[in-house]
């Protein structure tokens, strides 16, 4: 059997209060920008990735990290062929692409619209999953539902972003499984929506003691915009007071001592204050959540 080496991205921006994936066609679906390791060209996986991404987006990659391996057999669903895919997160501001270039921007709960929080609890989804544990008479299935979910009163971790879509993989919810039906969450080619919930994961988890929220904001800011873009990325509503409380106390950020120009009440602008890396070890925003 050959093995091959692939490299993907995974690229997400915030906008206008959204999680954002940049995301290529590929076989009449939607897929992450991806491409094979040269071997013998390529000095590195990361400048390898790099190549790939401003091929196929056009877009030069600041700073990425490598997020995980994916190596299930028959992942790619080529004969005689095991594919190891090395995926990389990239967390950036959101660029226009070149209209000769066939990628685009796209919402993140489009593809796994139960991670959305932020209007309450998706009832109907839990319902519906409660059910496909049930019928499948999956053992234990009423307790993994109720703490993968969060049902019938258990905690909601956010943090749980992969193992849900692997319960609702495992039971036939996600249309990429044999037995998948469509209409739950938009499907993504080959295993890539898989990745993509291994990205949100990662990025709620680094919220907490990473000032990665930064990476993805203009370089001047209101502390509203902050908050809409913590709870883009978390899924959640936060306290509107001691988020504000916590980012300041903290020392994440600094007034310009400018205001926003807009019709209604102007609003001061803040920068993040970099000298927090220095003086911190976890120099995170926290998530106080919403009552």
């Amino acid at each position: 059997m050959e093995v091959r080496v692939g490299l993907n991205a995974l690229i997400i921006a915030v906008t206008q209060d959204e999680p954002r994936v940049l995301t290529i066609p590929f076989n009449q679906m939607v897929a992450l920008p991806f491409g094979d390791l040269d071997a013998e060209g390529d000095r590195t996986l990361e400048l390898a990735l790099r190549r790939w991404v401003l091929q196929q987006t056009g877009l030069q990659l600041a700073y990425v990290e490598q997020l995980y391996s994916f190596g299930d057999r028959a992942r790619d669903r080529v004969p005689d062929v095991r594919m190891i895919s090395i995926a990389y997160l990239a967390l950036v501001r959101e660029e226009a692409i070149p209209p000769r270039i066939d990628a685009g921007w796209r919402n993140v709960y489009d593809f796994l619209p139960w991670e959305d929080w932020r209007k309450g609890p998706p009832d109907g989804l839990n319902k519906q999953v409660a059910a496909a544990l049930k019928s499948a008479g999956h053992p234990g299935g009423r307790m993994r539902s109720q703490i993968t979910f969060g049902l019938e009163g258990a905690n909601w971790d956010g943090n749980r972003v992969l193992e849900r879509y692997e319960l609702l993989y495992e039971i036939g919810l996600a249309q990429e499984s044999e037995s998948g039906i469509p209409g739950l969450g938009e499907p993504m080619a080959l295993d890539h929506r898989r990745m993509l919930a291994t990205a949100l994961a990662r990025i709620r988890g680094k919220l907490r003691y990473r000032p990665v929220i930064f990476e993805m904001l203009p370089e001047e800011f209101t502390l509203l915009q902050l908050q809409k873009a913590v709870e883009a990325l978390a899924g959640v509503p936060v306290h509107k007071q001691n988020f504000r409380r916590l980012v300041e106390q903290a020392g994440l950020v600094e007034g310009t001592g400018q205001l926003t120009r807009s019709i209604g009440r102007p609003a001061e602008l803040f920068r993040f204050r970099r000298e927090v890396l220095r003086e911190r070890p976890a120099p995170g925003v926290g998530l106080p959540r919403q009552v």
